[in-house]
């Protein structure tokens, strides 16, 4: 499981692309999507499923830097939207990102940012 979480920090990829991806991401659909995607009836784990978008993936991309006629764009959007996907049912939940209670109580208020900076 790890090593497919590492596998998808070392990708590198245009950035328009992920950040489409990200945006889309908030609106994927397990039952809806994957099964598109990957031409199954029922989905697959998280992890097998993603290894199988990994591969996909790597072969849209493939396309892309070869100039392939048979590249699309939204293919590629739809398949990194499902690996963002399918990677957040293997992460686990980080408690350090969220702060507790007190402590969101007790940290300084975020200055204005329409006030004018001195010179």
């Amino acid at each position: 499981m790890q090593d497919l979480l590492s596998r998808l920090k070392t990708l590198h990829r245009p950035r328009l692309l992920v950040r489409t991806a990200r945006i889309g991401a908030s609106s994927y659909s397990r039952e809806r999507d994957l099964r598109r995607i990957l031409g199954t009836e029922k989905p697959a784990r998280p992890a097998a499923a993603l290894m199988r978008l990994l591969d996909l993936e790597h072969e849209v991309n493939q396309q892309r830097l070869s100039g392939d006629a048979g590249y699309a764009i939204t293919r590629h959007v739809e398949v990194l939207i499902a690996m963002l996907g399918e990677s957040a049912y293997l992460s686990p939940p980080n408690s350090q990102d969220r702060p507790d209670e007190a402590t969101a109580q007790n940290t300084p208020p975020v200055p204005n940012e329409n006030r004018q900076r001195p010179l």
